[in-house]
């Protein structure tokens, strides 16, 4: 909390404040609870569309599906507890999400995590790395909860730091539906699931500063502690409990505890709650009020209910074996009561906790974009590098790791350009994260839109029409005007992009001060998107014997913050644009090829470009190709950057010829490139011959990840 905060809130209350409400406010006017910095920016982006049930501002959004079937999602962070401790910090932010799916009244069905770290050559961030993914694994496989996909990046930024991100979607019906806030005064407030510990004190204050030399030592406690087997069972009460049409309002306990829960429950519509903190079930003896109200201990939910029904609610709570305890009451006037063992310890207008000024940093634009030098290499070199980086080569090892197939609904596996889930016998959910931060140092705004023109297109590349987006903004700090510069930027450019599409927001998180020891990560804004498929049409992601390849698109020889550009250390260059009326036709045309029946496989064309895309292909269909670069349709004569540009609007096809009119009649830029056949994958420039590789040396290179991490295969 800022000086000037705290002055205005002695100002608001007219009298100075005890210990209790010092920490609650601490809480709540955190940059983590309050998104005081990010909420004017926030207002920039379209939250609203034909699919949209329910936008931003409570603990999920809402989305129409069919109208029998709405869809929850969320998405989180929790960057700082995993740098401290990261298979905690993965696991409770697993459980987290989970929890604001459930408090909707959804059942949770699949996650994403999109998980980035230091470069795998220094042991802190291998060992970073193993744990986030088996505290992802290890809770979400406990809880039946199957991961479906992600994405796992490696940078140089992030060296002894993690970004942790973790979304979810639910499935509910419509009667279902469970707001976060209260109608009415006069209901009791239920606490039901763990008891409340000492972990997790100050978590949210925490996740708003930087973390310093001895992170790991000094603040450890404020990283939460894990229970999946709890967490199950109160996903099963509370679904039954919301079953019975009783509750009136629900919140899960994450950031900022049972102070943020009851404040933000009641304080909505303009109520109030009593709290008598003394009836907290305690798991540690000596507890202060202080530490009981701002706890983050983990799987705990607060129920509002009618007093009629606390008893028959009560008895679904016990059935699960779980703890549950009446703590409060909402009441009419707008007040935040504590009472400790009989002697009230805290009163204040309960606005005061829940309507936070907003501030508005100094902004200071910068500029890094300048011509760079393509390397002049050999094209197999280029090749060899770029496909053995840690960023292109398969994250098969992370996602063997999760059950992926738990509750039976997963058509797509992890792999493809996104998860697939079945919802009923005719369609399914398709389900993507994406970000490329490379992309955003260089252009915050044009890396903004990229990230959401790639969710588009890995939505489309599975047949699937999109409906909505979430986004996760991770940040440093807003302090520094060129982070607060790079953040408003890169709002505008989700903003624009998504408006282009017709797509809406239904919920995000923001993640400020992600730098340790003053070494701040780039802009990485991550999007997830969700989309509608029939399942019938899924196409294929491999080649098959004798399909012709083409490319959509136009390439440039844009590889500023591409993976070529990476690998061989380049500095510079400039940041990929895009164009919306171009990138919205190519996903309209990719979809009505499919649908039509006139392409058998589709992939998008993203990190590494068209050789990593065909390579890609190859390996997934079994199946190599001859592919000639110098018929993609482009505007440079330099094979490199044929083959390694990251422009978008692309997607390679694979089609029987006797399709090829139909095809060429849909888009714009479209040309055949070569074959799919033979067990090699052969790139030609003019019909000459750069590289020929056979598959199995391609998928050895490419399955090689566990060798990274000193494991065997």
């Amino acid at each position: 909390m800022f000086p000037h905060e705290e002055k205005l809130i002695r100002e608001r209350l007219g009298r100075e404040l005890n210990e209790l409400e010092w920490a609650m406010l601490e809480v709540m006017w955190s940059e983590h609870a309050s998104y005081k910095s990010s909420r004017p920016w926030l207002k920039l982006l379209p939250t609203e569309n034909e699919h949209v049930i329910l936008g931003p501002g409570e603990d999920a959004g809402i989305i129409r599906f069919d109208d029998e079937t709405w869809i929850a999602v969320g998405i989180e962070s929790h960057n700082h507890p995993s740098a401290v401790e990261p298979y905690g910090g993965a696991t409770t932010g697993v459980g987290g999400i989970v929890r604001d799916i459930l408090c909707m009244g959804a059942r949770p069905i699949a996650l994403l995590d999109p998980i980035r770290f230091g470069p795998l050559e220094k042991e802190r961030n291998r060992y970073l790395f193993e744990h986030v993914v088996k505290g992802i694994a290890d809770y979400g496989n406990r809880i039946g909860v199957p991961t479906v996909g992600g994405e796992t990046e490696f940078d140089e930024s992030l060296d002894n730091y993690t970004l942790v991100n973790v979304a979810c979607v639910g499935i509910m019906r419509p009667e279902h539906l469970v707001h976060s806030y209260v109608t009415e005064s006069g209901l009791k407030l239920i606490l039901v699931g763990n008891r409340t510990g000492r972990d997790g004190i100050h978590g949210v204050t925490f996740a708003s500063e930087e973390l310093g030399e001895n992170a790991e030592e000094e603040d450890r406690s404020a990283v939460q502690i894990p229970d999946p087997f709890t967490e199950k069972l109160l996903i099963e009460a509370t679904l039954e409990a919301v079953y019975t049409g009783k509750v009136k309002a629900l919140k899960d306990l994450g950031g900022g505890g049972l102070t943020c829960a009851a404040s933000e429950m009641a304080g909505k519509k303009g109520f109030g709650a009593v709290i008598y903190a003394d009836r907290v079930p305690l798991r540690e003896p000596g507890m202060s009020v202080t530490e009981v109200m701002i706890s983050e201990s983990q799987e705990r939910m607060l129920f509002a209910v009618s007093e009629a029904d606390v008893d028959a609610l009560g008895k679904i709570f016990e059935k699960y074996g779980l703890e549950w305890t009446v703590v409060g009451e909402v009441v009419e006037e707008p007040r935040f009561i504590i009472y400790w063992k009989g002697e009230k310890v805290a009163d204040m207008p309960i606005e005061l906790l829940t309507n936070v000024p907003t501030i508005e940093w100094e902004m200071k634009p910068y500029s890094i974009e300048k011509p760079a030098e393509t390397p002049d290499v050999p094209f197999e070199r280029a090749f060899n590098l770029v496909w053995s980086s840690p960023n292109v080569l398969s994250k098969r090892w992370v996602w063997e790791q999760y059950d992926h197939e738990v509750q039976g609904r997963t058509v797509l596996k992890p792999g493809r350009d996104a998860a697939v889930l079945k919802l009923n016998d005719e369609y399914g959910l398709a389900f993507v994260a994406d970000g490329s931060p490379n992309h955003s140092r260089l252009n915050p705004y044009q890396g903004a839109m990229g990230a959401v023109a790639e969710v588009v297109r890995n939505l489309v590349g599975v047949g699937a029409e999109p409906l909505a987006l979430v986004d996760n903004l991770n940040f440093a700090s807003p302090e520094r005007p060129d982070v607060y510069w790079s953040f408003a930027e890169t709002v505008r450019g989700l903003a624009d992009a998504a408006k282009a599409f017709g797509l809406a927001y239904v919920s995000g998180n923001v993640s400020f001060y992600n730098e340790i020891v003053n070494r701040p990560i780039k802009p990485t804004p991550v999007v997830a998107g969700l989309g509608k498929v029939k399942l019938e049409e899924i196409p294929e992601m491999g080649l098959e014997e004798g399909l012709l390849i083409a490319v959509v698109g136009f390439t440039r020889p844009e590889l500023g913050g591409s993976e070529l550009y990476r690998v061989f250390g380049v500095e510079g260059g400039f940041a990929p644009r895009v164009n919306l009326k171009v990138e919205r036709a190519n996903a309209e045309g990719i979809l009505k090829a499919i649908r039509k029946g006139l392409v058998r496989a589709v992939h998008d064309v993203s990190r590494g470009g068209i050789a990593v895309a065909l390579a890609e292909m190859a390996l997934s269909g079994n199946t190599g190709f001859t592919a000639d670069l110098s018929k993609v349709p482009t505007e440079t004569s330099n094979p490199i950057e044929v083959a390694f540009s990251e422009s978008h609007s692309r997607y390679i096809v694979a089609f029987p010829e006797e399709n090829l009119d139909a095809l060429n009649a849909i888009f714009r830029d479209f040309a055949v490139i070569g074959r799919a056949g033979g067990k090699e994958a052969a790139f030609l420039w003019d019909g000459r011959e750069l590289l020929r590789k056979p598959l199995e040396e391609l998928r050895a290179i490419h399955e090689s990840l566990p060798k990274l991490l000193g494991e065997e295969e």
